[in-house]
Order: structure tokens, then C-alpha cells, then sequence
């Protein structure tokens, strides 16, 4: 049962990290000062979710890709190809952008997920002969 559990945890990272930042929300969340404002739950969910979801998961996502591209590819379904490297750079500016706009206020991590977020809805869309 441990094997599976942790075979769920690494193949499906980005539901990992996912539940890791909405952990690491509760907790600021619980850590603020009372009366918490739904402002201040806004904000600590969407510091974590680019933490981990954007931060986290693309320098992920780039060290695969770039790394073990190979594996990348065969796990979703493409054959190996030149443009690993360029999707793992993608995903490593991803990746940057995330880790500086949780330095920098509300409308810079708001800004960090639109990337990422244009970027998943292209690879969920597939090829436009798909559309």
C-alpha cells in the first residue's frame, strides 16, 4: 500500500502540491491575527498555491523535461523530442516568475498565474487539430 501511495503522490505532482499549499494556507491562515478578513484568505491561499503550484511545480516540471526527458514524454504520451528542453525552459521561467511574485504584493501572484494557467489550458486543449 506505501508503494502505491507513493507512486499516486509522484505521478500526479501537481495534485501533491496542490493539497501541500492548501496546507501551508490553513496554517497562515491559523497563524493571523483574529478577526481573519476574507481578504487575508484570498491572499495566504493564493501566496501558497504560487508557491508550490507555480514555484515549486515548474522547477519540477523543468528538471524532468530537461533532465529526464525521456520519462517526461513517455508519461504523457509523446515520443522524446528536441522540444523537452524548450517546454522545461518554459517551465522554468514559470518557475522563476512564481518564486519572485511571492515576494511582491497580491497583483504580482496574480499575475504569475496567467502563464501557467495559458499555458495548461494549450496542453489540455492538445493539438489544434484536436479543437
Amino acid at each position: 500500500m506505501i508503494k502505491t501511495v507513493i507512486a499516486a503522490v509522484v505521478s500526479n505532482y501537481g495534485l501533491t502540491f496542490l493539497v501541500i499549499g492548501f496546507i501551508a494556507s490553513a496554517v497562515a491562515i491559523y497563524r493571523s491575527p483574529r478577526p481573519v478578513s476574507r481578504a487575508v484568505v484570498v491572499d495566504k491561499l493564493l501566496t501558497w498555491f504560487v508557491v508550490f503550484n507555480i514555484g515549486v511545480m515548474y522547477l519540477a516540471n523543468f528538471i524532468f523535461h530537461v533532465f529526464f526527458g525521456g520519462m517526461a514524454a513517455a508519461f504523457i504520451g509523446w515520443p522524446d523530442s528536441p522540444f523537452q528542453v524548450e517546454v522545461g525552459t518554459a517551465s522554468l521561467g514559470f518557475s522563476v516568475a512564481g518564486f519572485i511574485a511571492v515576494l511582491g504584493g497580491f497583483d504580482r501572484r496574480l499575475v504569475a498565474v496567467i502563464g501557467p494557467g495559458i499555458f495548461m489550458l494549450g496542453a489540455a486543449a492538445g493539438p489544434p487539430a484536436r479543437w
